[in-house]
């Protein structure tokens, strides 16, 4: 029992001396050892003050071994939530391990937009299975929201809310919460910020905020202490633009309609801000060539994932190796041009990629657009000039004083400057240019960005030694 205490009292006295709130190594190495040791009731009181993020982290953490072990000593006592907030890789071992009965009764515990994110991850069969052994009531609703496009406000969205219609006061929509949480808890949302004020056709035509609902004495209409300037989701928006809204606007929830303007659902900041993060991920991972995060694919399985973009850079470096074979006679008449050559490359490259993140994340965020673009542009075309000519200079000298020639650090000068400069134009323009042609600017930019400064510099820097230095 000191153990399980001394265990609970350092949770409390990390988060409070850090204002973190994850585990740390002492911790998970306190279950493995109560694992090893066979102690599953101290490994139950460990967890059990957990939050179910947490114990996420923790079941993703863990070997394969002691994760499934870890699986049989929790039981039912494991927070269906923890499996919603699972890496999808880990999440498909324990399906695999736990059976489709207790991965019903997970899927039928969590909140609607949990559960679609569940199952939308599963593979069609294993769907249907989870879905047959459904409480009716539970799968239609789920069934409804696959039918939207994926990553779309209607995947996004919580079925639970409360709606009330227009002539019901406050105290009746109080009274009504207070009924529905003694008799059906089910059908509220856990946590909830607005009450939507709906007309008889079920269209939203405002929100009452929890904390005017309670400010307001009993007799008021909700239709006095309503806000109507709400902003309204249709289904099929996507959930970048829902997010950008959210952030735009400084929102905490916003109602879903269907394509005839009834009230079908929620959205909520909490799964707004994982759109956020995810989106995030996602634009990194591809900007790196990489589809997606595969921290716990077989290392087999990550290989394949990875082999397509090497492939693309493979056949980019041939061009780009091509090119130098057009200066074959110069290189070896000049020896040093060999091992400059890197140099005019790298630079080229490095201020490509840094244009290039700046402009990836303005288009993912909105703040990049048709009417500011011409402007960033040349801003950038200004900064890649102005730092071509710093190291220009800088590498210029390098050159001229590592080979005694002047000539020669001239070159490389002339060619930094160049290339910094084209790497400017390449970085801010190829992802504008993506973006307009309907191409996702974090799959293919930093391909096309590299191969532009890699081509560029290698062709100017030989070009210009063919031509000054012979």
């Amino acid at each position: 029992m000191d153990q399980i205490d001394a265990f609970q009292d350092k949770i409390t006295s990390d988060q409070t001396e850090s204002q973190t709130y994850e585990l740390d190594t002492d911790q998970v190495d306190e279950i493995v050892d109560a694992l090893d040791a066979g102690d599953f009731a101290l490994v139950r009181s460990l967890c059990a003050p957990l939050h179910y993020s947490d114990v996420a982290d923790l079941l993703e953490w863990l070997s394969t071994a002691d994760r499934l072990r870890l699986l049989d000593v929790l039981g039912k006592d494991l927070d269906s939530d923890a499996l919603a907030e699972l890496d999808d890789t880990v999440r498909d071992e324990i399906i695999e391990y736990w059976g489709l009965d207790n991965i019903v009764q997970a899927v039928t515990d969590l909140d609607s937009d949990d559960a679609v994110d569940f199952i939308e991850d599963l593979d069609e069969e294993d769907q249907q299975r989870v879905l047959q052994a459904m409480p009716a009531e539970d799968r239609t609703f789920i069934v409804e929201s696959l039918k939207y496009p994926e990553d779309s406000a209607g995947r996004l969205m919580q079925r639970e809310l409360v709606s009330v219609p227009e002539f019901w006061t406050v105290g009746k929509t109080i009274d009504f919460m207070r009924q529905s949480a003694d008799d059906d808890p089910e059908s509220l949302p856990e946590a909830f910020y607005d009450i939507y004020v709906v007309d008889p056709a079920h269209k939203p035509v405002g929100a009452v905020t929890l904390s005017s609902l309670l400010r307001t004495r009993r007799p008021i209409k909700v239709t006095d202490i309503m806000w109507t300037e709400m902003h309204i989701i249709p289904v099929s928006t996507d959930q970048e633009d829902v997010a950008y809204l959210f952030r735009q606007r400084d929102l905490v929830s916003a109602p879903v309609v269907d394509d005839g303007g009834r009230l079908v659902g929620a959205i909520t900041i909490d799964d707004v801000v994982d759109v956020i993060d995810d989106e995030h991920e996602e634009d990194m991972m591809l900007l790196a060539g990489v589809g997606e995060d595969d921290l716990y694919d077989a290392a087999l399985d990550t290989a394949k994932s990875r082999f397509i973009w090497l492939t693309v850079n493979l056949l980019t470096a041939v061009l780009a190796s091509a090119v130098i074979s057009l200066f074959e006679a110069t290189i070896e008449q000049i020896v040093a041009l060999a091992v400059l050559m890197p140099i005019v490359a790298s630079m080229g490259g490095n201020a490509g990629t840094q244009t290039l993140t700046v402009a990836v994340r303005g288009l993912a965020t909105k703040e990049l657009t048709a009417t500011n673009s011409a402007r960033l542009i040349t801003k950038e075309l200004l900064v890649g000039s102005i730092n071509g000519v710093l190291f220009a200079v800088i590498a210029g000298c390098v050159a001229w004083l590592w080979f005694d020639d002047l000539a020669l650090g001239l070159v490389i000068a002339l060619a930094m400057v160049v290339n910094m400069t084209i790497a400017g134009l390449a970085g801010t323009s190829i992802p504008v240019l993506l973006e307009r042609a309907g191409i996702d600017p974090a799959i293919a930019s930093s391909v096309f960005v590299t191969t532009v400064t890699d081509v560029v510099g290698f062709f100017v820097f030989l070009g210009l030694a063919a031509w000054i230095l012979l």
